[in-house]
């Protein structure tokens, strides 16, 4: 069992993360309060990740300003179901991308396995908890070091150098989350 505390720069937010090993796979549960661009903010979600850091299901429970929502997804063969329906937009997606916690981050670079100098761009379901979004989009990881992680959003052209712990998790992702503490 891993618990980190994140802190959240840009969102200003607070993370209680905490991700447990079992036989077949990893489960997370964390919990993020915040405060966004005038918009108050709670968040819980799990994960179901497999041994290969791929997503399985997840399920988040966000309030936004009082309103609240729920949000599921469930990977099958080559799909995902969101919130139980089919989701064509997503066929052979592998990663979730959510907006307001670094961890989704190590999902990709603990998968990809990238040699120092080496780059692969995926395919992510981003999911904007602010403003209630579920889109997808194209991103590369490269991995510049041997703790660092060049991050480019091929569609808006967002990039950042993240550094990492040695399994995957993040330390610090440049103006937006840092590591506070952690066992």
């Amino acid at each position: 069992m891993k618990t980190v505390l994140w802190q959240g720069v840009a969102f200003h937010s607070l993370e209680y993360f905490n991700i447990q090993e079992n036989n077949d796979h990893y489960v997370v549960v964390s919990k993020i309060i915040g405060s966004y661009r005038k918009k108050i903010y709670s968040v819980s979600y799990q994960l179901i990740i497999n041994k290969q850091w791929e997503i399985e299901e997840f399920l988040i429970d966000s309030e936004v300003d009082m309103t609240k929502n729920t949000l599921t997804g469930k990977k099958t063969a080559t799909n995902w179901e969101i919130n139980h329906f089919d989701n064509p937009d997503f066929m052979g997606f592998q990663y979730i991308d959510i907006s307001l916690t670094p961890f989704t981050n190590t999902l990709p670079i603990n998968n990809l396995q990238l040699k120092i100098g080496d780059s692969k761009e995926i395919d992510i379901i981003y999911i904007d908890l602010i403003n209630n979004d579920i889109t997808p989009v194209r991103q590369r990881y490269t991995r510049t070091d041997l703790h660092e992680y060049l991050y480019e959003n091929i569609v808006s052209d967002f990039t950042a150098r993240i550094q990492v712990e040695e399994n995957g998790l993040v330390l610090n992702y440049p103006g937006l989350f840092k590591k506070i503490a952690g066992n």
